[in-house]
């Protein structure tokens, strides 16, 4: 490899490792004769799958120069930094050969903005254009949208890139734009707005014509930075909640704040990233794209933030002691969700299993119900253990602060539900 193409390349990997909205692609595309790479089978994340294996991607920046000079950003203008630009050939083939040697599945392609977005969304699309016609690659591709672009080259990028994402980094506009004086919320929802489009309009082409291009097979996804802002977990969850109400996002991803520029007084000084309230924030998402939970059961003006020290479902079931306990064997779907120990997949098991015969307490250890939450929380055949209103909630609550320890290293933490 050219020396000056791998100092180019160390240079952008280090830059784009702040942004952590890349994933499990979702979409289903698989090996074709005569390409290379599938985007099908296991996915493509930049973390580890279920089984444990490591599944990456390149995640690179085409240009880490730009003309905003956002106050959390590391590539802001204003910063005295190594600057580097790869030409849009050097990239394609990094991507291609980095396959080839079977360092990669996939790319995460994202940019600084120079000169203007449409001149910087032009190259991008460009890259990943000669990546699918002229070397036939049919991995997954996920490129960040440029604000501001246009909405013809969007429609291209979604032709060409598996997912699409635009970041608000934000989640107040009044806050992004004193710390982001160039950006506005008109500028991250209205390219938002044109890929919702283009995946919509290319699903109603797919039900009449099988041979329609698809925009987008994986949808978009977003980012927003934690921390950064006086902006409460309600806030945040709030905008979280608006934004999976539309049909094209997937995921909304949740960066604690960094801070990689401590002289601008704008930005709290922090000694290390809120990792615990960002693992809090996961762990409430995980709860309203999956277990049934709104938006104001989780947070509210009396409890605007997350609890720092236990899990969000564990903190409402504990504020909620006249739900419980939950009869397993009769308790209808909704419920079985809503208690702390039973994720989605234990709880669609006992909703078949008890079909058959009463379910006990060994049978719920069977089906992977985590019994030490779950017993102050059910009744079922014969479970000898006291509930809730026996042990009082805030007995609950010490109980499970003690067993999980309040000096846990908070870079030691994973997202960890039920199932």
């Amino acid at each position: 490899m050219n020396e000056s193409v791998l100092e180019k390349l160390k240079i952008l990997v280090e830059s784009a490792k702040y942004d952590v909205s890349c994933a499990s692609s979702g979409t289903s595309r698989s090996h074709k004769k005569g390409n290379i790479g599938s985007a099908a089978g296991w996915g493509i994340c930049h973390s580890f799958a279920e089984d444990g294996r490591c599944i990456s991607l390149l995640k690179i920046m085409l240009t880490n120069y730009c003309i905003y000079d956002c106050a959390y950003c590391i590539n802001r203008r204003s910063n005295d930094i190594q600057r580097a630009t790869l030409s849009v050939t050097e990239l394609v083939n990094l991507t291609i050969e980095f396959y080839r040697r079977n360092y990669i599945e996939g790319l995460f392609l994202s940019s600084g903005v120079v000169r203007n977005p449409d001149y910087t969304m032009e190259r991008l699309v460009r890259v990943i254009k000669d990546l699918r016609l002229v070397y036939r690659f049919n991995g997954y591709i996920h490129m960040k949208s440029i604000p501001g672009a246009s909405p013809e080259l969007v429609n291209e990028a979604g032709l060409y890139a598996d997912r699409l994402s635009v970041n608000i980094e934000i989640p107040n506009e009044k806050s992004l734009q004193m710390l982001a004086p160039e950006k506005n919320f008109q500028s991250v929802f209205t390219p938002m707005r044109y890929i919702q489009q283009g995946v919509l309009q290319s699903a109603e082409e797919r039900k009449r014509f099988r041979s329609a291009p698809r925009f987008a097979p994986a949808g978009q996804s977003t980012q927003m930075i934690v921390g950064a802002t006086a902006d409460t977990d309600k806030d945040i969850l709030h905008l979280s909640s608006a934004l999976y109400q539309r049909p094209t996002m997937k995921r909304v991803y949740y960066s604690g704040f960094i801070p990689v520029n401590s002289y601008d007084n704008r930005l709290p000084a922090l000694k290390q990233p809120p990792l615990v309230r960002e693992n809090r924030l996961y762990q409430a998402d995980w709860l309203l794209r999956f277990y049934q939970f709104k938006v104001d059961e989780i947070v509210n003006d009396a409890y605007p933030d997350l609890d720092l020290e236990i899990d969000p479902k564990l903190s409402w079931a504990l504020r909620h002691p006249e739900a419980f306990p939950v009869d397993i064997n009769r308790a209808d779907y909704e419920m079985l969700l809503r208690v702390p120990g039973i994720g989605v997949k234990s709880a669609k098991i006992i909703i078949v299993s008890r079909r058959y015969s009463n379910l006990g307490a060994e049978q719920l250890k069977k089906i992977g119900v985590v019994m030490k939450k779950a017993q102050y929380f059910i009744t079922c055949r014969e479970l000898p253990m006291q509930t809730i209103h026996e042990v009082s909630p805030d007995a609950v609550r010490r109980l499970f602060i003690k067993k999980t320890g309040r000096n846990v290293d908070e870079r030691q933490l994973v997202l960890q539900f039920e199932d």
